[in-house]
């Protein structure tokens, strides 16, 4: 009875905050109307389990409320026990632990509704201001590299060459925005010649100019952090249309959140707006995967959405979490994680990568 209490009040949680999100979006007569969604959403994920594993522990994402999500319905089914916790940066993680005699495969499914809506923000830089010295300081986390997010001599160099001598956050973070999306190119445009970095390295898309959101996000972050600028990067997927009702991984997708006083956290995604807002001859080659990597479809230049992504988030995402170098709990053995966008395995107390994820989600009518 308690624990049908306690999941009873985060749903009206939920929907106070989703309300809450709309009704301010929607504030104005200036502002355009934010646009919401409903889904219902499967997520499997299936380890292989070698023969020699006398240890499986398994770490997974699980749907999380960024304050414009309202996830109902939310069930879990494992052929062993699963508990929940947090990470180290607050995420809400599902736990499984098999030891012993363990059966060849493990199957986790989860399910859950969800009803998403579009972040709008009308951005004025004039109603912020530089963060004062205590601001700083109380977001600090925020300003700290991760193994593959680096702040060095190099990044500080270029970030202060783009910023110049600006204060304002919002200002400078569109400098550095506008600079990653000229000089950065989506690998999916280019699949021949452009490759993404498996990890998301801010020194891997500075080297190459190119790479994928994790990529994008990871240099974007160094810049913005290396100017002063708070930062995170939340993991999610795209719920696209085009993928609506078929069983495949759909990969997952990152974006930024920056912080400005009297705005609190912006979201910004410059991958998909470089997606959208620079030309590029579409072929056969890269078709379908241009289609894949975008929200709501590909249907052409539209440099529109280069202002639509500094501030605004389409309604076609679940977050999954948020963070880099991420220590679980209980504590994983082989190391902190990189990021958590799907699931974490560890068989003997080391990494072990031969998983699987089969997406599902399916639109419903509002």
């Amino acid at each position: 009875m308690l624990r049908r209490s306690v999941y009873f009040c985060a749903a009206l949680q939920g929907l106070l905050l989703f309300s809450l999100n709309w009704v301010a979006s929607t504030a104005g007569a200036e502002t355009i109307q934010a646009e919401h969604s409903s889904f219902q959403i499967r997520n499997v994920l299936t380890v292989q389990v070698p023969k020699d594993a006398h240890r499986v522990r398994v770490w997974f994402a699980v749907p999380n409320d960024d304050g414009y999500s309202v996830i109902t319905n939310f069930k879990v089914a494992s052929p062993y026990s699963v508990s929940f916790d947090s990470d180290s940066w607050g995420n809400r993680v599902g736990y499984v632990e098999a030891s012993g005699s363990i059966e060849p495969t493990i199957t986790i499914t989860e399910t859950f509704d969800l009803k998403r809506s579009e972040i709008r923000n009308s951005i004025d830089p004039s109603k912020t201001r530089p963060l004062t010295d205590a601001e700083r300081e109380a977001l600090a986390r925020y300003l700290l590299p991760t193994t593959y997010v680096v702040v060095n001599d190099p990044v500080r160099k270029l970030s202060a060459s783009i910023v110049g001598e600006e204060s304002n956050p919002i200002i400078a973070a569109r400098k550095l925005y506008d600079w990653t999306l000229q000089n950065v190119d989506y690998w999916v445009k280019d699949p021949d010649h452009l490759k993404a970095s498996p990890v998301g390295s801010t020194d891997y898309c500075l080297m190459t100019k190119t790479g994928n959101c994790t990529d994008f996000h990871s240099l974007f972050a160094s810049l913005a952090m290396a100017s002063g600028i708070p930062v995170r990067m939340v993991y999610g997927s795209l719920l696209k249309p085009t993928l609506n009702g078929v069983k495949v991984d759909a990969s997952y997708h990152c974006w930024i959140e920056f912080y400005a006083p009297n705005y609190g956290w912006l979201p910004l995604d410059v991958s998909l707006a470089n997606i959208y807002g620079k030309k590029f001859p579409l072929t056969e080659k890269n078709e379908k995967l241009v289609e894949l990597t975008t929200a709501t479809g590909y249907h052409g230049l539209d440099t529109s959405k280069v202002d639509y992504y500094f501030g605004n988030l389409d309604d076609r995402r679940v977050v999954w979490s948020m963070g880099r170098d991420l220590m679980m709990q209980p504590p994983q053995d082989d190391g902190p994680v990189n990021a958590l966008t799907k699931m974490y395995v560890e068989v003997n107390g080391k990494q072990y990568t031969n998983w699987t994820r089969e997406f599902t989600y399916k639109a419903l009518a509002e």
